[in-house]
């Protein structure tokens, strides 16, 4: 958590707009980030969290809508980053009253920033969104929507995956790779799946004893506890979770050669965790670039869905991925430092052009 003042988080990071949004009667309390629209509008899911502080809402939604941005600039989408929070327990606050009144902030920045489902909300919820806003994606396939995200998300870091094996040891296949999955939600169980076609041996750990169970004995996967995934000899490591497991407090404990997971915002530090993995010799796939299928699924949506030309747009995480690791390797950076550098170029460029409209 940083301490700096508002203005000074959302300048540092390069924000175009934070909105705060609150009402009594239903209870809201959210935030709405908007980071960057040259591309064009801003898109990003909504999550639902019990944060133990409102700085720590700020600051989470600040991260992942700057992460955004990267992520659909590396996909080659024209779409700008944003993300949204609403503060509180989704099992005990979330009301169709208030999904409708977040939709009413949503509306109100017309069409600048376009909501999509995250952790906390689900494809059911985008519906109450949509009664009071059409700025809202993720819709389920009976109401022409690109429904669930997740296997695409899953596909995409799975590819991610693949390709930053084939960089490293010249061999994509998985077969009796050692790969901890952290978090079996859908994006983690999704990759699970994949990965138990493939023959790799599975250690998984989740708070959720049900999700757990589940994984361990449709997909032979080990449970292990929360204290033994850091420390276990394995070939990768997949954060399927919340953000920020890689730090100071786990790199030391790391015995993997490759991390590649779901989640958003694995380092805690971008630049200070990046460099002590290329350090310990740790290959990093960066989240924003191989987790990327779920905002290409549903930016699809936004075009006319078509479930193939979403998986086929999903397909070139694959060859993204080689091309920021050799990136990295040839300027001597860390693969996050270049995944950001030809984020940043392509907004630069269409930044350009846009000077002249």
């Amino acid at each position: 958590m940083i301490n700096d003042s508002l203005f000074t988080q959302v300048s540092s990071l390069g924000h175009e707009q934070v909105m705060f949004c609150y009402d009594e009667e239903t209870g809201l309390r959210a935030i709405i980030a908007i980071h960057n629209t040259v591309l064009g509008p801003s898109l990003g899911g909504l999550r639902f969290w019990h944060y133990e502080r409102e700085e720590d809402a700020l600051f989470d939604v600040l991260r992942l809508s700057r992460g955004m941005t990267f992520k659909s600039s590396l996909a080659g989408l024209h779409l700008g980053g944003g993300k949204a929070v609403i503060i509180g327990d989704s099992r005990k606050i979330k009301t169709e009253a208030l999904l409708r009144r977040f939709a009413k902030f949503v509306e109100n920045l017309n069409g600048k920033y376009i909501t999509a489902e995250d952790v906390g909300v689900d494809e059911h919820d985008m519906e109450y969104i949509f009664r009071e806003t059409k700025h809202v994606a993720g819709l389920p396939l009976y109401m022409g929507g690109s429904g669930d995200p997740s296997p695409f998300t899953a596909y995409g870091v799975y590819l991610g995956m693949k390709a930053a094996l084939k960089y490293q040891t010249g061999s994509e296949s998985l077969e009796n790779k050692k790969v901890i999955v952290q978090g079996a939600g859908k994006v983690g169980t999704y990759l699970i799946e994949r990965l138990h076609k493939e023959n790799a041996i599975i250690y998984v750990f989740d708070i959720n004893e049900a999700n757990l169970k589940h994984v361990v004995k449709e997909y032979k996967a080990i449970a292990v506890n929360e204290a033994e995934i850091y420390k276990l000899e394995a070939d990768i490591y997949a954060p399927c979770a919340l953000g920020g497991t890689v730090n100071p407090q786990t790199i030391p404990q790391l015995k993997v050669s490759l991390i590649a997971g779901g989640a958003n915002n694995q380092l805690l530090d971008e630049i200070r965790d990046g460099k002590a993995l290329q350090e310990k010799g740790i290959i990093y796939a960066p989240d924003f670039l191989i987790n990327a299928g779920g905002v290409i699924n549903v930016y699809t949506e936004l075009e006319g869905y078509n479930e193939k030309k979403a998986y086929a747009k999903v397909e070139r995480i694959y060859d993204t991925t080689l091309k920021v690791l050799k990136k990295a390797e040839e300027e001597k950076t860390t693969p996050q430092e270049a995944a950001i550098a030809l984020a940043t170029d392509r907004i630069n460029q269409i930044a350009q052009i846009k000077k002249f409209i």
